[in-house]
Order: structure tokens, then sequence, then C-alpha cells
């Protein structure tokens, strides 16, 4: 539901207002990350809830921040972090999928151009990733991933303002 409200919002905003809200959601993600990496949250399935509408929300009205916040918010839900990141490949082919579907059901086209290139690339990585995130310890891992959740938002943030 929310990735479907979220459509219908982001037809109506100005690209910069929706990147503005990501980069900010972003970082402030982030921070919390880095400044709670070493304390263990309890697990709360209504935070569960609230983040995955939060994400969908967000997903559907820019395409992007998935994937940054729905590993931060369930970090600070109390899913382990090394679960975090599989939970998070699941749900956010999931939504994507919706999302899709719902740009279709509104009469926007879609330029499928970059698609074979984006799913080559991902399917590439997921060796990797996933030989990285079992070796990781999970302090660093999540001190880690609050910091690279942070510098992504900063970065988004950045380019927004830069021409």
């Amino acid at each position: 539901m929310g990735v479907f409200v979220a459509v219908l919002i982001a037809l109506a905003l100005p690209i910069f207002y929706l990147k503005l809200y990501i980069s900010l959601l972003v970082i402030t993600m982030g921070v919390i990350i880095v400044a709670k990496h070493k304390t263990r949250n309890e697990f709360s399935w209504k935070k569960i809830m609230g983040l995955g509408a939060l994400a969908a929300f967000n997903k559907g009205i820019s395409g992007g921040g998935y994937g940054p916040i729905i590993v931060s918010g369930q970090i600070l839900s109390g899913v382990e972090t090394k679960n975090s990141i599989g939970i998070t490949a699941l749900s956010e082919g999931v939504t994507c999928f919706i999302g899709v579907i719902t740009y279709f059901i509104v009469g926007t086209n879609v330029n499928w151009g970059l698609a074979p290139y984006l799913v080559t690339g991902s399917l590439i990585s997921v060796p990797l990733s996933v030989y990285t995130v079992k070796r990781m310890p999970v302090k660093q891992f999540t001190l880690i991933i609050g910091i690279a959740t942070t510098l992504l938002g900063l970065f988004t943030l950045y380019k927004l303002f830069t021409p």
C-alpha cells in the first residue's frame, strides 16, 4: 500500500524535494546506526511493520533509498545485522515489482534500456556479497553499514546541490 500511495505522490512532486527527503532520511538512519552500533535493540513487530510501510513509500516515491533504509531500520528494530541483508534483498525485489506494476497501471512509460545491465551486475555481485557478509564480525559490520549509509546519504545530498 505504501508504494502505491507513494507512486501517486511522486508523480505530483518536483524531483528536487523527493531527493532531498530521501537523502536526509538516509543520513539520519546512518547516523543513528553509527551512534548505536554497540547496543542491541529488542525486536519489535510494530517497528518492523512501520519500517516496511516507510521503506515501501520511499521506494515508490523516488525509486531509491530502499536498501539503506530497510537494512538500517531492521538493525534498529532488533534484527541481527547479517539477517537484515538477506531479508532486504528479498523484500526489495517484491517491492520493486509492485512499484513497476503501479507505474504501469497509472500509465507511466518505463525505459527498460538499463535493466539488463543492472540485473547482470547484480547477479555478478551476489557471490562476493554473500562471502563478505558471512565473514564480517557483526559489530564491525553494523558500524560499516552505518558509515556507508551516512556517506550514501551525504553523497546524494551533495549531488542534489551541485550541477
